[in-house]
């Protein structure tokens, strides 16, 4: 049996690295001579204490769960984070309590090994703990086995999005 565990503050850095690696995985390969790859990181720094403090909530509305790296101490393996969200109640959900799955990465090197999926065991078991009705998540096609088998359905989604530019 795997052993997930909560994230703690210390786990901070690590969490952000395996953030990045579930980014990287998402935007298209542009080579190694891309403006990107100076810059994709820079915002680690500035994420880091707000991170740090949020792992400090135990009962808090964001959770994060990760397996220790079981090669290199003091590394991560795998991480799932996600938050409870307020949203004006309907049918089925009176009390308008929403889980909202947004960081799963594996460690290259620890991949198919069942880590993602015990994580992901463990935040779903605490989203129920905390009489959370519906999760949500976005799917990459190769983590879309993954999250039906553990009951997630794919839905048709309007989502728009607004970015506001940087001050």
């Amino acid at each position: 049996m795997t052993a997930v565990r909560r994230a703690r503050p210390e786990d901070a850095a690590e969490v952000l690295r395996l953030r990045q690696v579930m980014i990287d995985s998402l935007l298209p390969d542009r080579g190694a001579g891309d403006l990107h790859a100076a810059w994709h990181t820079d915002w680690h720094a500035d994420s880091l204490p707000v991170l740090t403090a949020r792992l400090a909530e135990p009962d808090g509305d964001f959770g994060a769960f990760v397996v220790d790296h079981p090669e290199r101490p003091g590394a991560l393996a795998a991480l799932v984070a996600g938050t409870v969200e307020y949203r004006i109640g309907r049918a089925g959900n009176p009390e308008g309590r929403v889980g909202h799955v947004f960081s799963v990465a594996t460690d290259p090197q620890t991949r198919r090994r069942g880590y993602a999926r015990a994580c992901m065991e463990s935040l779903l078991a605490w989203f129920r703990e905390r009489g959370v009705p519906q999760v949500d998540l976005n799917a990459s096609a190769a983590a879309e086995p993954l999250y039906a088998s553990l009951g997630f359905v794919r839905k048709p989604d309007p989502s728009m999005r607004l970015t506001f530019p940087a001050p």
